[in-house]
């Protein structure tokens, strides 16, 4: 049992005759030696658990009642996001027409520290008849939740963190990593890889990151600035200013990359007295080498390259070198890559 600190008056507290930092240390403590206590009785039981789950056909669904409900619709979102299907039912719900959302293909995941909540224990017999196998999260070995069920994962600690040890503290943070562990270890079992998890979350950044090809954001057709390399300097400025990327591609008769020109171009060209803007040609100070991407690379590929060669814009081409599309950098911030 852990040892109650001594009580002290609030008003006490706020004039600074308490040190919230070492209370602060003690539940993390507290709450780590919980963490450590489960950790080392990972054995069978949760590598049946985990066999289980793999091989469902069904869904995973979580429950349990007050804080253990919590952390069971937090386990059956990362479940979720991790590549096992699952869902949250909530016990109560469950008994009064919820449970026709459980069907027999599916596993029951049933969390609760003491292992006799009536509401979960209420719904054990219609889960029985329908042969749902049921894994159960308790910190009683002994309790009938345990007993009855198929897989138990004991998620005993040695004390809770609430001095009065009546709030769940360090038994609900040792469920939560319990689930986190089943979560993770299904996932490498599955193979389940960054862009598995970026289909789940496509309106997060990484999904923007791992799902967003350059073809996504690049402007193609009559909206890539292109000339000849015949074409005068002057000429190459009308392209770039109706076109308002920044820069414009010079390319051969067909359509394949020759050169570029940027505003950082024309600017150099500028400090140049001896360049003549209408009769210089645009392939005598183009750029003859340029970064280019394909339209199948991600979206961040270009901002990367952008960043490690300090450049703002970039074109597209295909095999061949044949300009397909362009892009510059604010394409990259509306599209939210950057």
């Amino acid at each position: 049992m852990a040892t109650q600190p001594a009580p002290i008056d609030a008003a006490a507290a706020l004039q600074g005759n308490f040190d919230f930092a070492a209370s602060g240390r003690r539940v993390i403590a507290i709450e780590a030696d919980g963490l450590q206590a489960v950790a080392a009785r990972l054995d069978g039981a949760f590598t049946a658990a985990c066999r289980a789950m793999l091989a469902c056909r069904g869904r995973v669904v979580c429950s349990g009642m007050g804080k253990s409900g919590h952390v069971a619709r937090k386990i059956a979102a990362t479940l979720a996001s991790t590549g096992t299907p699952a869902f949250y039912v909530h016990p109560g719900e469950a008994a009064h027409g919820d449970l026709g959302m459980i069907t027999d293909a599916d596993i029951v995941l049933a969390l609760s520290y003491s292992g006799e909540s009536d509401e979960l224990l209420m719904v054990l017999p219609v889960l029985k008849r329908q042969g749902n196998l049921l894994i159960a999260m308790t910190g009683r070995p002994g309790s009938s939740l345990a007993r009855e069920a198929d897989v138990h994962l004991d998620a005993s600690v040695p004390a809770e963190a609430c001095p009065l040890a009546l709030a769940p503290t360090a038994s609900t943070t040792a469920a939560l990593a319990l689930g986190d562990a089943l979560a993770v270890a299904l996932l490498e079992a599955r193979g389940f890889t960054a862009e598995d998890f970026a289909r789940s979350h496509p309106a997060g950044a990484l999904g923007r990151r791992l799902l967003l090809h350059i073809r996504d954001v690049m402007h193609a057709g009559d909206e890539v600035p292109r000339v000849r390399e015949t074409a005068t300097l002057s000429e190459t400025l009308v392209e770039m200013s109706r076109k308002r990327l920044g820069m414009s591609a010079i390319v051969d008769a067909d359509g394949r990359l020759l050169g570029l020109y940027t505003d950082g171009d024309l600017r150099r060209t500028l400090d140049d007295a001896s360049i003549d803007m209408r009769s210089t040609r645009i392939g005598s100070v183009m750029t003859k080498s340029p970064k280019v991407i394909g339209a199948d690379a991600l979206a961040v590929e270009a901002a990367q390259l952008m960043e490690h060669h300090k450049i703002n814009a970039l074109l597209v081409v295909d095999d061949e070198r044949r300009v397909v599309g362009a892009l510059n950098i604010h394409d990259l911030l509306r599209a939210r890559v950057v």
